[in-house]
C-alpha cells in the first residue's frame, strides 16, 4: 500500500455554504429572512439581564453544612512525652517555637491534648484544652493543668429584693385613725339662707353696741349737769 491509496474512515462533513439541495435545503435551518437569518447572529437573551437584576440570597453552596469554627490542633500525650523534659511548661506558643504545630493564617490555633498513649513526665500545661482521659493521666504523674478561661458568659439569675415590713405600735395606729376621722369631719357647710341671715344679725349687733354705749354716756352727763 502506498500513501496515495490511504483513505479516511470518517471523512469531514461538508459545510453548507449555499442553502440549495443536500440535507438542509433552502434556508439551511436558519428560518426566514431578517436578523436571525444572518451570519454571526448571537443576540444576548433578555432574561439573563432580568435575572441578574433580581436580588439573590447568597449562600455557601457546597460548603453550607461546614462550620465556620477553626478546627482544634490535636496533640497526643506520646508527642509531649518525647519532646518535653520533666517540669517543663507547655503552651501553644512554646509548641510553635519547637516546631510541633504551625500557625493557621498567621494565628496561633487552639490546641487540644488527647489521652492517646502514656506520659511519664510531670508537665506544666497552660492555654491548652485537655480531654478527660489526658487530664487523669497528667495529674496521676504529678503534672499541673491551668484551665483555659471559657468565653461563654454565664447569666446570673436576678435576685428579688424582699422589703421587710416594719411593725407599728398599737397606739400609733389608733392615733392615726383618730386624726383621719377629725380631718374627714371638718367639712365646710354650704352657704344657705339661714347662715346668711345669722351672719347679718351678728354684724348688725356688733355695729349697734357702740352707738348704745354712746347714748347711755350722754344721758348720764345730762343728769350730772342738772
Amino acid at each position: 500500500m502506498q500513501t496515495h491509496q490511504l483513505k479516511r474512515n470518517h471523512p469531514n462533513m461538508k459545510r453548507m455554504i449555499v442553502a440549495r439541495g443536500g440535507h438542509r435545503g433552502k434556508t439551511a435551518g436558519r428560518g426566514g429572512k431578517g436578523q436571525s437569518a444572518r451570519a454571526g447572529n448571537k443576540r444576548r437573551p433578555e432574561w439573563r439581564d432580568i435575572i441578574k437584576r433580581l436580588p439573590k440570597l447568597r449562600g455557601r453552596g457546597v460548603n453550607q453544612n461546614k462550620s465556620f469554627a477553626i478546627a482544634n490542633t490535636v496533640i497526643k500525650l506520646t508527642i509531649l512525652d518525647k519532646s518535653f523534659d520533666a517540669k517543663e511548661s507547655v503552651s501553644p506558643s512554646i509548641l510553635i517555637a519547637k516546631g510541633i504545630i504551625r500557625t493557621k493564617s498567621g494565628v496561633i490555633p487552639t490546641v487540644k491534648i488527647l489521652g492517646d498513649g502514656e506520659i511519664t513526665k510531670a508537665l506544666m500545661i497552660s492555654g491548652c484544652l485537655v480531654s478527660q482521659s489526658a487530664k487523669e493521666k497528667i495529674e496521676k504523674v504529678g503534672g499541673i493543668i491551668t484551665p483555659v478561661p471559657s468565653r461563654v458568659v454565664v447569666k446570673v439569675p436576678a435576685v428579688k429584693v424582699v422589703k421587710e415590713k416594719v411593725e407599728k405600735a398599737p397606739n400609733a395606729e389608733k392615733t392615726e385613725k383618730i386624726t383621719k376621722v377629725e380631718k374627714t369631719t371638718k367639712v365646710t357647710e354650704p352657704a344657705t339662707k339661714e347662715t346668711k341671715s345669722r351672719t347679718k344679725t351678728a354684724e348688725s349687733t356688733e355695729s349697734a353696741e357702740p352707738a348704745k354705749k354712746a347714748k347711755n354716756v350722754a344721758k348720764v352727763d345730762k343728769k350730772v349737769k342738772k
